[in-house]
This record gives C-alpha cells, sequence and structure tokens, in this order.
C-alpha cells in the first residue's frame, strides 16, 4: 500500500501549463480560410465545365 504522504510519480498539471502555447484564436482563421477556399475550388471544378460547355 502506497504511503498517502509521498507525492504520485505522475505529473499533474493544468490545462495552461499542458497547452505551453499562445491561444490567440489564430488558428481558427486559418481553418476557415482553408475551408473556404477548398470549397470555391471544389464548386469551381464542378460549375466551370457545366457553365461553359458548348
Amino acid at each position: 500500500m502506497t504511503d498517502p504522504d509521498t507525492p504520485e510519480t505522475g505529473t499533474h498539471e493544468t490545462g495552461d501549463e499542458a497547452r505551453a502555447g499562445e491561444t490567440s484564436g489564430h488558428m481558427r482563421y486559418v481553418l476557415l480560410i482553408s475551408i473556404l477556399l477548398a470549397i470555391g475550388i471544389l464548386s469551381a471544378i464542378v460549375w466551370v465545365p457545366l457553365l461553359f460547355h458548348k
């Protein structure tokens, strides 16, 4: 049985310590722009041949 006075060998960190980085929100803008570009490119692949098909 373990002694309750001895510290555990595991690490206990808070969310900020575990993240160890700045969460300024830039990543959500990068993801938003990437998704919009992907939607635009895929839409162009589908619609351009349909609109300009002669």
